[in-house]
């Protein structure tokens, strides 16, 4: 059993932890609203520059640039690196959302410097990109992009953030995943609701991703747009 004075430990160290939590809220939520419309691009970091998603990532965000959008990152390597690349290049909105993880995360060079933050807790960082994103992209990943696009998948299902694009970039990779979503999930268990799966539409070119974007928010990447759920 755990003594008075380890238990008096513990609340004390709750009551810090509430307010880094706080902290780190308070630093994202001052810089993220003085942003405009943005698009959060997920993906793995262990791919380099030439890599055929690197580059595909890179071209996305050249093309979301130019029609208006903000991109925001991880933060880190590989595909993260190479969406902010594509901002940058563009002189467009820049944003790198780091986490302090003990391997693969850096920051990436291609971040805004007033527009980089860092995070101690997953869980904030996750608000920031639900809260200040108009559409998701997922481009083949791992671990942490499953992560985070189930997240935001179970967000909108449940209706804890608003309806907004969530699209699957690469058929190659993402197709046996929403196959089996579609025949396991749905069919064969009745885990899910047929019409979940629609969230999810499956495209291998930027011009695809940018028609989705701008038809969901009727060509316009500067009207109506406001963040994907309120605290």
């Amino acid at each position: 059993m755990k003594s008075m004075k380890q238990w008096s430990q513990l609340k004390a160290e709750n009551s810090w932890t509430m307010f880094k939590v706080l902290a780190e809220l308070v630093d994202g939520f001052e810089t993220m609203q003085r942003l405009g419309p943005c698009v959060s691009i997920f993906g793995s970091a262990r791919v380099v520059p030439g890599h055929k998603h690197y580059e595909l990532a890179r071209s996305i965000a050249n093309r979301l640039t130019e029609e208006g959008f903000g991109v925001i990152t991880g933060g880190g390597p590989g595909i993260m690196e190479a969406a902010n690349r594509g901002a940058s290049e563009k002189n467009g909105i820049s944003v790198g959302l780091n986490i302090s993880l003990p391997f693969e995360q850096f920051t990436n060079q291609y971040i805004d410097k007033d527009k980089n933050l860092h995070h101690r807790y997953f869980f904030v960082r996750k608000v920031m990109f639900v809260k200040y994103s108009q559409a998701f992209i997922a481009l083949p990943g791992g671990f942490g992009t499953m992560d985070e696009l189930f997240e935001v998948l179970t967000l909108t299902q449940t209706g804890k953030i608003n309806k907004v694009p969530i699209i699957l970039v690469g058929t190659e990779f993402w197709r046996p995943m929403k196959d089996w979503i579609t025949e396991v999930m749905d069919k064969e268990f009745g885990y899910i609701s047929s019409g979940d799966i629609n969230y999810l539409p499956l495209v291998d070119e930027p011009e695809q991703v940018v028609k989705i974007i701008n038809d969901f928010y009727g060509g316009d990447g500067s009207t109506g747009l406001r963040p994907t759920f309120e605290l």
